[in-house]
């Protein structure tokens, strides 16, 4: 592959058959640099979660308050990700991921300043608006320089960031906020995303071959052209209900670990280390799984685990206090259902958008993402109730709604792919 200059316009890698049966060093080292950018967003976002505990008698903000905190990061990147669809295909992808990246860290280090729950609030706006349009630029990034039958691989190797912020980051942050602070997780972090800024103006070639096709000229057509698509329209379905019901058990997880299940907080690194470890291995094997046996099959077995551990782990409360292996066993277990589902839909449904409309189709899908993950963040915090003692009430309830989604999201999933498989000249992709 020929070095690109900044003036070069290339076709997207995707489109090219010669190089469609393996990866190349540059397509390697753009993987680790993308799962590394992956690591800083889904951080910023995951470690809200399990500092929860820590945040909420700091700031003397109740439950209710921190559902708020969390949503309001999802709200305003749903907001961003429609203003940036007009324009998503309209520049070289790598300024525009450098662009989002810049206000994505100058949100954080807010948050990493923030003396009170109204200014955090605030820097959690500003990520939010920069840190979640960042995701759609990485995917459409994907989807322009690798064939479909190996995305299932790349998306593998991409999420395992999620499984690197259990590992190292959360259990990092954690430490860094009991021994410290919880303003110095969020520091760390912002140095983090400096390094992330360097490497993607330093290893990353510009991402362009899509000017080479045929664009709106006006950013709002553009936006309402792809908006307008009747058969984007299920998939923007199942992006909805994916993030729901995955938006409505993660911010009040650490809380529901440590009150009512009876795990001390000092051993919440402990999961979350070991269900990272677990999770890193399962990443790049959904991955070769989901483009070895079929998307769609994978997605199903994922949804299947999933709706078993959701109800375990929401009704674990019912034994009382529970040993620390039994909190990891299922977590881990979890996970897997999770991991299964997350990586096969983001490639499955990567194959449907036009080439000239990825970077839109990508940016109103993670719009709709935050958006109903915001809902979803918000309905939890009106079901969930507190007790005196610190316990949540009603956990179970957030269990039987996170699995009517994924028993609709399932069907839904099922009716995307027959046209992608028809495409492909197969039963499943």
């Amino acid at each position: 592959m020929s070095v690109m200059t900044e003036q070069t316009l290339v076709a997207p890698i995707a489109d090219q058959p010669e190089i469609a049966s393996g990866f190349s060093r540059y397509q390697s080292a753009l993987i680790a640099l993308l799962a590394f950018i992956q690591f800083t967003i889904i951080l910023d976002f995951m470690i809200m979660s399990p500092l929860g505990a820590i945040i909420m008698p700091a700031l003397n903000i109740t439950a209710a308050q921190f559902g708020i905190a969390v949503s309001a990061y999802a709200f305003s990147a749903g907001f961003s990700g429609i203003l940036a669809a007009g324009f998503a295909d309209r520049f070289d992808r790598k300024k525009l991921l450098l662009f989002f990246y810049v206000g994505f860290t100058l949100g954080t280090t807010l948050c990493a300043l923030a003396p009170t729950f109204h200014v955090l609030l605030v820097g959690r706006i500003v990520t939010g608006l920069f840190g979640g349009v960042m995701g759609s630029v990485v995917l459409a990034i994907i989807t322009d320089l690798f064939a479909l039958n190996l995305r299932g691989r790349v998306m593998g190797f991409v999420q395992t960031a999620f499984a690197a912020s259990q590992v190292l980051g959360i259990p990092a942050g954690l430490y860094l906020s009991n021994h410290w602070n919880w303003h110095v997780s969020f520091g760390a972090l912002v140095g983090l995303s400096i390094a992330g800024m360097a490497a993607v103006l330093l290893v990353m070639k510009p991402v362009n071959g899509h000017l080479l096709l045929k664009q709106d000229t006006n950013a709002f057509h553009h936006l309402i052209a792809t908006v307008g698509q009747p058969r984007y329209t299920m998939a923007f379905a199942v992006t909805t209900l994916l993030a729901t019901g995955g938006y409505m058990l993660m911010p009040f997880g650490s809380a529901y670990t440590v009150s009512n299940l009876g795990i001390d907080i000092t051993h919440l690194p402990t999961i979350y280390l070991v269900s990272g470890l677990f999770t890193i291995f399962i990443g790049p094997l959904v991955g070769r799984a989901s483009d070895a046996f079929g998307k769609f099959p994978t997605f199903a077995f994922g949804s299947f685990v999933s709706i078993v551990m959701v109800l375990i782990y929401t009704h674990l409360d019912y034994l009382g206090h529970v040993a620390l292996t039994t909190a990891i066993v299922v977590n881990v277990l979890m996970f897997l259902g999770i991991f299964s589902r997350m990586i096969p839909s983001q490639a499955l449904i990567s194959a449907i958008p036009e080439a000239s409309q990825r970077g839109s189709f990508s940016a109103v899908s993670a719009s709709l993402q935050q958006l109903s993950g915001g809902l979803g963040s918000v309905l939890a915090a009106a079901i969930i109730a507190q007790n005196a003692d610190g316990t949540l009430r009603h956990f179970d309830r957030l269990g039987y709604i996170v699995v009517a989604t994924s028993l609709l999201s399932l069907l839904l999933m099922y009716l995307v792919q027959k046209p992608i498989a028809k495409r492909a000249g197969k039963r499943v992709v």
